[in-house]
């Protein structure tokens, strides 16, 4: 068929009856920017209000980046960008024999991928003239009779590699986050361009709301906004402007609350009350390369002192455990357990205990998550378990200067790097800061880490005594007085 996505959105026997009324015109005119299509004065305004940009467009983008306000409408343009074009446009004389062209909608999570999939399904089904094209479909894949399959993924660079990409439409990239790479949405981009390579018009679409000021997202709209010779087409506005019909009530509520975040959330303005806490290259060099856990050693007198971040087994936490000792006044990571999701809490913790009590330790800290249950849970298990006078913001407060002074040894997990590399530090109105993980990230992992470095390097220290003082209380060189008291 050889009509254009506008064309399309007003015919009434395919897309017109799911957009419907006057609050889809500034995507229209989104649409007729990435497409090069004819505007009118008044779209013309709005294009250039919206993209910084003077000249219209003289040919279709193959890259465009929106930075749009959650409850934009993104998802549902980009289920009819997918649908458009997997029907639309012939592929066929760019596949080799038994290839498919992909169009592939990658989301942050599960959950955001499944509400994309539902909008393009349903569009595909209930448009009659488009549901004949439907040859097979599953949770996550459509195959399409012409050689087409729209797949939905979650964001990971590993699962992009090795496809023919007719499009790929991904959203919400400010928050993907992946506990193995510092910067999984640079890393699945560059996966992701060579597959868009064989297909002559290919396009790679980047939506999200704006978070903070790094990443991709940032770094695309610093290079291109703004720009009539750029090569990615960037789109900013808010919530209210991209869906009029939103209740503002929402939005005024939401700027009540919490001015900074709704700036961000409905406003398309990019953070600055939130900054990384701690370099990559300042984690890494308190890291012992290749030392994944050190054995216990507690015939040399060696005390060890455990911490739990504690969590029910069902949601998305991981219950954690981590041990650690003071080394030459040096607090060193001995060994991290993780638990993820979903998991018995009852065997979690006997097994915890048994690590614990395998370095010896007979009382560790944890959390405040649980209540009563972690400490009776332990108790059982013949550790007794106190929750820390500390919430975990101070406790990562506290690890900082050790880390910048490299006066802590990390163990070489991946996943510690990465939580403690991803932990951020916001100011709040009143001036107090506070560092947790990012939204849809953990901390579980550098928490207990953390905490139990915090404890050993704060906790009782030996008596240092001078050799002066010792001579003056006739202490022979093993450390005894004259009294048999040993001095330690």
């Amino acid at each position: 068929m050889s009509v254009n996505i506008l064309a399309a959105l007003d015919d009434p026997n395919l897309f017109a009856p799911f957009f419907r009324g006057t609050s889809w015109g500034a995507w229209k005119v989104w649409l007729a920017a990435l497409f090069a299509l004819p505007m009118t004065d008044d779209q013309l305004a709005l294009y250039r209000l919206r993209t910084g940009r003077t000249a219209p467009p003289d040919a279709p983008f193959k890259e465009a980046e929106l930075i749009v306000g959650r409850r934009g409408g993104k998802s549902r343009i980009l289920s009819l960008v997918a649908v458009y074009l997997a029907t639309f446009r012939d592929y066929e004389r760019y596949l080799a024999p038994g290839e498919v062209a992909t169009v592939a909608v990658i989301a942050s999570d599960r959950r955001q991928a499944r509400s994309i999939f539902r909008f393009t399904i349903g569009l595909l089904r209930e448009v009659k003239l488009l549901e004949p094209l439907i040859e097979d479909d599953s949770t996550e894949v459509i195959t399409l009779n012409n050689r087409v399959v729209i797949e939905i993924h979650t964001a990971s660079f590993r699962v992009t590699r090795g496809y023919t990409f007719a499009a790929v439409l991904a959203d919400e990239t400010a928050f993907w986050r992946d506990e193995t790479s510092a910067n999984p949405d640079v890393e699945i981009f560059r996966a992701l361009r060579p597959g868009l390579s064989s297909i002559p018009g290919a396009i790679l679409l980047n939506a999200s709301s704006p978070y903070r000021r790094t990443g991709l997202l940032w770094t695309t709209y610093q290079r291109h906004y703004g720009k009539d010779d750029a090569r990615v087409l960037v789109w900013k506005a808010s919530t209210a402007e991209m869906n009029p019909g939103i209740d503002p009530a929402i939005i005024a509520e939401a700027y009540e609350d919490d001015p900074e975040s709704a700036a961000s959330e409905y406003g398309a303005d990019f953070r600055t009350d939130i900054a990384d806490f701690i370099g990559r290259a300042i984690v890494e060099a308190c890291v012992e390369a290749g030392c994944h856990e050190r054995a216990a050693a507690r015939a040399t007198g060696r005390r060890y002192a455990g911490f739990i971040d504690a969590a029910g087994g069902s949601g998305s936490d991981s219950m954690t455990c981590a041990v650690a000792h003071l080394e030459d006044s040096i607090p060193t990571l001995d060994a991290i357990r993780e638990r993820r999701p979903p998991f018995s809490p009852d065997d979690c913790v006997a097994e915890f205990a048994a690590l614990l009590k395998s370095y010896g330790v007979s009382k560790a800290e944890s959390d405040r998550w649980g209540g009563d249950w972690v400490g009776e849970s332990f108790r059982k298990r013949g550790i007794t378990v106190v929750p820390s006078a500390k919430p975990k913001s101070d406790l990562y407060r506290e690890l900082l200067p050790l880390l910048n002074a490299h006066r802590c040894s990390l163990l070489d997990h991946p996943r510690l790097i990465a939580q403690l590399c991803g932990l951020e530090r916001r100011t709040a109105r009143g001036g107090r800061d506070s560092i947790d993980h990012a939204p849809m990230a953990h901390d579980d992992v550098a928490n207990s880490a953390a905490g139990v470095l915090i404890l050993v390097g704060t906790g009782p220290q030996p008596m240092r005594i001078s050799g002066e003082a010792m001579a003056r209380f006739g202490a022979t060189p093993s450390g005894r007085v004259g009294n048999g008291m040993q001095i330690r």
